[in-house]
């Protein structure tokens, strides 16, 4: 089927680049993409992915993928490796250049010795309750530590003993000498490096006991890699001084500037590090792939695919306003896409025994069913029908008035891509449960319907002889408010206690035994549904409804 082609939606941080090179400024777009490996990553790292490879990619430049270690208590190897891995599934790679803060701690040391020597940091021994009493509030300033007027020469056998691990963890830290009584707290002398004892880094091992700062990482990895445009979310624009700051006072190869855009909320689940990592770790998901989750991992296992993902990013657009998109809008993305790449096919996921009474016991025959009705090119596929067949339980009632669509008594149904046939009993066990029904078929009705007779609707099956059975999972959304834990306070409170059903008994048809991992199908009639790729046995978890079932509450304030 026809593509769309790929066309960039303007935005502030396009013209800037635009700007800029029109200027003069930059000879190619340098731009990279800086995760920490605490965790993995979510749809809300999906937007600056997009933007960051995107951009470099669409004005022919540069992107990098740096991870920012410099806090090695939470981070670990299988971070780093799920990452990379989300990155590339996305569609995007880096080449050459993977990079690590920590491969620039021997820089970012020298660099620290430089701000010492230039009399624009020092070794401050207040303990940590000191410090924040020091630092001043928003209305007040700050008052200067009482070890802030060392002289560079001291303040430089105390780094270097710092170094060679002389000192215990929280007994000196370095700060930035710049000013106290900023308005931007910031700028009050913030911390660039403390001490972490018997930590295992995942890069450098034991080789480090003097960790830096993110806020004095950052700006120097990205001048010391070449980025021209620093691009992070708002809640980094008042530490932007302190980038200027830090980049115009040391003798760093090129000036990036930072550039900052509204991070991604979304409705109906949470982004927040912390939070993912508490609903993994108290158990209320399987894991940092639960496909409930809204990390990358989770939608793609899920059956979401990157193509749907950049084209959320494409459509939420990149601002300055905080906001929270609708769920609705993300699954619409997945819908768009799947409606035209799924192939269809049949499953009945609370199955019920029809029996064609005139149907000859030892026959069967196949049926064509084409793989896309809207699709020719994806070619059709051969459905076994024989005398005893499945159909969902929801689509069979004893009585019914007009509206319903499906099977009654004594009424007639058209099987899918099939013949139609009319029940005639209903046979129950001794608990009055139907446990299957008999039908008549009606051989002359591929494509007709019988002669004066009124079908009322079409529904799905499977050949009982040939169908096989399956696990399907019919995962939803995690949380049953807009905004987690605004009412309660507490966002577990809002989880929802069916954002995972798991129907055991299904039927599939036998094409089906042969998906492989993450294969996505369209379902007919029940949605879209991917192979598990964690599990040995059939398994389908579902993707997304056919339409959207969750009805807007107008009144909710989100």
């Amino acid at each position: 089927m026809h593509e769309e082609p790929h066309t960039p939606k303007p935005n502030f941080i396009r013209q800037i680049v635009s700007d800029d090179l029109a200027a003069g400024k930059h000879g190619i777009v340098h731009t990279r993409f800086p995760p920490e490996p605490n965790g993995y990553l979510h749809i809300g790292h999906a937007k600056s992915i997009v933007l960051n490879f995107g951009l470099a990619e669409d004005f022919g430049g540069l992107c990098n993928l740096r991870f920012d270690d410099t806090n090695p208590h939470k981070e670990n190897q299988e971070f780093v490796a799920a990452i990379k891995e989300d990155v590339r599934w996305l569609g995007f790679g880096w080449d050459d250049r993977l990079y690590f803060a920590s491969d620039y701690f021997s820089n970012l040391f020298d660099y620290a010795l430089e701000l010492i020597d230039k009399g624009l940091a020092y070794v401050c021994e207040l303990n940590a309750e000191d410090m924040r009493e020091y630092r001043g509030t928003l209305k007040e300033p700050g008052r200067d530590s009482p070890f802030r007027d060392r002289s560079p020469a001291e303040n430089r056998d105390l780094f270097q003993q710092m170094r060679a691990g002389e000192f215990p963890d929280g007994s000196k830290v370095l700060r930035a000498r710049i000013d106290m009584a900023s308005p931007n707290i910031n700028l009050r002398d913030p911390v660039l490096y403390r001490i972490r004892h018997g930590v295992i880094h995942h890069q450098t091992g034991a080789e480090w006991c003097l960790y830096p700062m993110y806020d004095f990482t950052h700006p120097i990895s990205d001048a010391i890699e070449g980025v021209t445009h620093s691009l992070c979310t708002l809640e980094f624009e008042d530490h932007r001084p302190l980038y200027d700051w830090i980049v115009s006072n040391l003798s760093v190869p090129t000036q990036p500037r930072q550039i900052e855009f509204s991070r991604l909320n979304l409705e109906y689940t949470v982004t927040s590090k912390r939070k993912l990592t508490e609903l993994v770790s108290e158990g209320h998901v399987n894991g940092w792939d639960d496909p409930r989750m809204p990390t990358l991992s989770g939608l793609r296992r899920r059956g979401y695919t990157p193509a749907a993902i950049r084209d959320f990013c494409q459509r939420i657009g990149i601002t300055k306003s905080e906001n929270r998109i609708e769920m609705q809008l993300l699954e619409d993305c997945i819908r768009d896409d799947l409606n035209r790449h799924a192939p269809r096919r049949l499953a009945v996921i609370n199955p019920i025994k029809v029996v064609l009474s005139n149907y000859d016991d030892n026959a069967c025959e196949y049926l064509p069913a084409p793989n896309h009705p809207q699709d020719p090119s994806l070619g059709e596929r051969r459905l076994p029908f024989c005398r005893e067949l499945w159909i969902d339980r929801a689509d069979f009632q004893e009585t019914a008035n007009k509206k319903y669509k499906r099977l009654v008594s004594g009424g007639l149904v058209r099987l899918r891509n099939g013949y139609v046939i009319r029940c005639d009993e209903v046979i129950k066990d001794a608990g009055g449960e139907i446990q299957e029904l008999h039908c008549h078929w009606y051989p002359d009705t591929l494509e007709n319907n019988p002669d004066g007779e009124k079908v009322r609707g079409v529904i799905h099956w499977v050949s009982a002889r040939h169908g096989e059975p399956a696990e399907i999972r019919l995962y939803d959304r995690l949380f049953n408010i807009a905004n987690p834990g605004k009412k309660s306070g507490d966002y577990r409170s809002d989880i929802n206690p069916d954002s995972l059903l798991t129907c055991v008994n299904a039927v599939v048809e036998p094409c089906l035994a042969a998906a492989t991992p993450e294969q996505r199908f369209q379902f007919e009639r029940e949605g879209y549904f991917c192979r598990d790729s964690s599990s040995e046995k059939l398994v389908f978890n579902r993707t997304v409804t056919l339409r959207d079932t969750w009805a807007r509450n107008t009144s909710e304030e989100t």
